[in-house]
């Protein structure tokens, strides 16, 4: 069996989070989700939370150093050590090269990137409606807006450095939530990556 050292991505709205939890519970590994830690911040008052969430109010994100920093610490406690599924990490190049650097000096690359492709409306409906069922404040359609733009001219452009290296599987992120988890984990096993 390929050990799981999993990247999901895709705009937000695509339903990574979601995914991203459910196909790590499959896989016995944790998910890795930097928008949690932030939020877990945020919620608990601690200073790091006062900055992040002046940022996250804003539409802006987090300094790569910190986010870096932040998921090499989480990727080196015990729970990873037999793989991790990361969501929302890296976001850019410059984190590619980080979370690389990581990952070789430990000898264990990415076995696989889960690409969600979702529609930029589908995104946009997602994420209005998780604004109202959440009270989420940093989903009003200002920021919705900025944090899409800043995906697609970011975070984008990294699929085509894991896609030079053939881990990339492209999953259509419409349908339920069943059928969407059913396409990803047939893209894994193809890969030897399974349950």
């Amino acid at each position: 069996m390929t050990a799981a050292r999993l990247l999901i991505i895709g705009p937000q709205g695509s339903g990574k989070g979601t995914q991203g939890v459910r196909i790590a519970e499959a896989l016995g590994v944790p998910a890795v989700s930097t928008g949690d830690v932030f939020r877990a911040n945020v919620k608990d008052g601690t200073e790091l939370g006062q900055q992040v969430k002046a940022l996250i109010d804003a539409g802006d994100l987090v300094p790569d150093e910190l986010t870096s920093a932040i998921v090499r610490d989480r990727l080196s406690q015990d729970d990873a050590a037999r793989g991790f599924l990361l969501d929302g990490y890296p976001r850019n190049l410059g984190q590619v090269g980080d979370l690389d650097a990581f990952l070789e000096s430990r000898g264990e690359p990415l076995t696989a990137v889960i690409e969600l492709s979702v529609p930029r409306a589908e995104s946009i409906q997602r994420l209005s409606l998780r604004a109202a069922e959440q009270g989420r404040a940093d989903d009003n359609e200002e920021s919705i807006a900025k944090r899409l733009s800043i995906y697609e001219s970011e975070t984008a452009p990294i699929l085509d450095v894991y896609r030079e290296r053939g881990i990339v599987d492209e999953i259509y992120g419409v349908g339920s939530l069943d059928e969407i988890t059913d396409r990803i984990m047939a893209a894994l096993s193809a890969r030897g990556i399974t349950a």
